[in-house]
C-alpha cells in the first residue's frame, strides 16, 4: 500500500533531522574514495537508531513499490540497514547484500540473502554517495549475476559527481537521493 504524500514528506523531514543530529561529523576525514573532506555524513550512525530507521523504512519501501523492485540491496555495510528498512517498511521484496569479493568458503557467493532469479528487479541502495564507486560496483555485481537493476536509491548524496557516474552505469534505471548534503549540512564551508 502506497504511503500518503504528507507521510512521505514527514518521513523525509524526520530523516534529515536524524542525519543532522547523529550522522554529521565535522572535521578532516578520508572518504571511501580516498578524498580528504572537512566533514563526513556517517549515515549508519543515524539509521541504526530507532528514529532514523523509522524515518527511512517507509521511504525505501515506497521507492521499491514505485519502481516494482522485487529485491533490495547493495554493497555490504552501506546497503545492509537500508535493505532491512525496506522490509520493515512493508516492501514486498527480498533483501540482499553484495560482498566486495566472492566468499572463499561455504556457498562461495558474492550476493548474499535469498536466491535471486533473472525475473527479480533489483533496487540498488547505498547510504552515502560521493564518487559513486561502491554503488557502481554493486550494479556491476548484480548485472554480472544476470539480474536487472530497476533503480538506485541513496540516503545522502554529497553532490560530488557520484550521481552522474551512477546514472551512466545504471543505464537508464532511475536514480534518487532521499537527501543531499545541502539538506544535512547547509552551512558547510565548501558549499557552492
Amino acid at each position: 500500500m502506497p504511503i500518503a504524500e504528507d507521510s512521505v514528506h514527514q518521513a523525509r523531514t524526520d530523516l534529515v533531522r536524524e542525519l543532522r543530529a547523529h550522522a554529521l561529523v565535522i572535521g578532516e576525514v578520508t572518504l571511501t574514495s580516498g578524498r580528504i573532506a572537512q566533514y563526513l555524513v556517517d549515515v549508519k550512525r543515524a539509521i541504526l537508531l530507532p528514529g532514523g530507521f523509522r524515518a527511512l523504512a517507509p521511504l525505501v519501501a515506497a521507492a521499491a513499490r514505485e519502481w516494482g523492485a522485487t529485491a533490495v540491496g547493495g554493497m555490504t555495510m552501506g546497503a545492509d540497514p537500508i535493505a532491512c528498512a525496506a522490509l520493515a517498511g512493508g516492501a514486498d521484496a527480498k533483501a540482499f547484500f553484495v560482498r566486495k569479493e566472492v566468499k572463499a568458503h561455504g556457498l562461495s557467493r558474492r550476493i548474499e540473502g535469498p536466491l535471486l532469479t533473472p525475473e527479480d528487479r533489483c533496487l540498488i541502495v547505498e547510504d552515502v554517495v560521493t564518487t559513486g564507486g561502491s554503488t557502481i560496483k554493486a550494479i556491476e555485481a548484480v548485472r554480472g549475476e544476470g539480474l536487472s537493476v530497476c533503480g538506485v536509491l541513496v540516503v545522502c548524496d554529497r553532490l560530488a559527481g557520484g550521481a552522474e557516474a551512477i546514472q551512466a552505469a545504471a543505464d537508464g534505471a532511475p536514480y534518487r537521493a532521499l537527501t543531499t548534503i545541502d539538506d544535512v549540512y547547509p552551512e558547510r564551508p565548501d558549499r557552492a
